[in-house]
């Protein structure tokens, strides 16, 4: 059969297949799940994402669910202002930055596709366990479920890998690759109905990682209570840590003792943290970037390509990024191969860039030089620490290796 094999139904997998409908190329996604459910908590959606989703005609559906964030804020440990910036079209940008629950973006792009191409587009409890190929298309093996007994095959003209950082075709393509490189931070992550913050659609960073940092934002509008739904990440250096599993439970007791003397007037971080639904704990992990991501009619996207610790709001962004350009490339190159040659030569050196760069050098790396420059103690007045032009060079320097500077967005 002469389709696109997607295996993976999230956000990558997902908005491949809904540029690929659109360029009526023919796709089918097989996801391991036996159900799609809202999982996850709080992802940003940056300028360079957002366009792409609205070339897809997704702009108002995600409105409808997201915060329009407006600005970042960014505080040290005794709450005191270091920086602020507009954000989206705050910031002179044309398309928004939008903070939103992953399930919910996950919703508005799993119902869109499912209404234009069709419910048997998509089929579940298909869990890959490898592919084949020749040079007439791919073989893709399934189970009926992680761990499933019974086998089935399906046949396509090329496979995409977009199921995730545990992706069972990269593994099969790079069996020797090793454990996950830890980064030294360990994370607990919630969400919390609370009222809101400073605008009502910031995105707050404070602290640092030596002691105790946390990223803040309201990811879905106030309800008759006026209270928002915000996520927040709490990030501290670990030496140890478990097992990456995203839905794994956090304690409190683990964490709370770094921000027990976080009440600031326009946040009582304590409270926020106690009054959340549920915590997860995750160990901010990445790969070292690979060499390759295409193997004739194979190739790999989204986190399944370059997984990268989440410290840019720009993981679902890159892969958002990957399917438009995969998609540009079929279309272009009548032969497969080709094409999945062209979608990597376009798109693993870039993303290479931010992985490095989310180690090293993030936005929240203006945290890190008041940090250091403060001996973590606070200040009289910032211009004595750091001046405006470094902060905001940190800043735009990140905007342009990610990819969404305005220049960049314009050109």
């Amino acid at each position: 059969m002469d389709e696109v094999t997607i295996v993976g139904a999230g956000i990558g997998g997902l908005t491949l297949a809904l540029a690929l409908h659109e360029a009526n190329i023919p796709c089918r996604i097989f996801e391991s799940a036996a159900e799609i459910r809202a999982v996850g908590v709080g992802i940003n959606l940056l300028p360079h994402a957002t366009r792409e989703l609205a070339t897809l005609g997704l702009e108002q559906a995600l409105a409808k669910v997201a915060i329009a964030t407006t600005d970042a804020t960014f505080f040290n440990r005794f709450g005191q202002l270091i920086y602020q910036e507009p954000l989206g079209r705050a910031a002179g940008y044309d398309h928004p930055q939008f903070s939103i629950h992953r399930g919910d973006l996950q919703q508005v792009l799993l119902d869109a596709f499912v209404a234009r191409a069709g419910a048997d587009r998509l089929l579940t409890n298909h869990h890959c366990v490898g592919v084949e190929q020749d040079d007439a298309g791919v073989t893709v093996t399934f189970s009926d479920g992680p761990g499933g007994a019974n086998r089935s095959t399906v046949r396509g003209s090329v496979a995409i890998a977009c199921d995730g950082i545990n992706s069972a075709l990269r593994k099969q393509f790079f069996p020797n690759e090793g454990e996950p490189r830890y980064s030294g931070v360990n994370m607990w992550r919630g969400v919390t109905r609370w009222k809101p913050i400073l605008s009502g659609a910031s995105m707050v960073r404070a602290g640092w990682l030596a002691h105790g940092k946390m990223v803040v934002y309201p990811i879905r509008a106030a309800g008759a209570d006026g209270l928002q739904l915000v996520n927040w990440v709490a990030e501290i250096e670990t030496p140890t840590y478990r097992k990456r599993d995203w839905n794994r439970a956090g304690s409190l007791d683990d964490f709370t003792g770094a921000f027990a003397d976080w009440h600031f007037e326009w946040l009582d971080v304590p409270a926020l943290i106690r009054a959340a639904d549920s915590v997860l704990e995750f160990p901010m992990v990445d790969q070292d970037p690979l060499p390759r991501w295409s193997f004739g009619r194979v190739t790999l996207l989204g986190d399944a390509a370059h997984p990268m610790v989440p410290r840019g709001s720009n993981g679902a962004g890159q892969a958002i990024l990957d399917a438009r350009a995969l998609t540009s490339a079929l279309k272009e190159h009548a032969d497969p191969v080709a094409a999945l040659a062209a979608y990597e030569k376009q798109r693993l050196e870039a993303t290479t860039r931010v992985v490095l760069t989310n180690r090293t050098n993030p936005p929240d790396a203006i945290l890190r030089e008041v940090f250091q420059r403060t001996g973590d103690r606070p200040f009289g007045a910032i211009e004595d620490v750091i001046s405006r032009d470094e902060l905001v060079g940190l800043s735009e320097g990140y905007k342009q290796i990610a990819g969404y500077s305005k220049e960049a967005l314009r050109g």
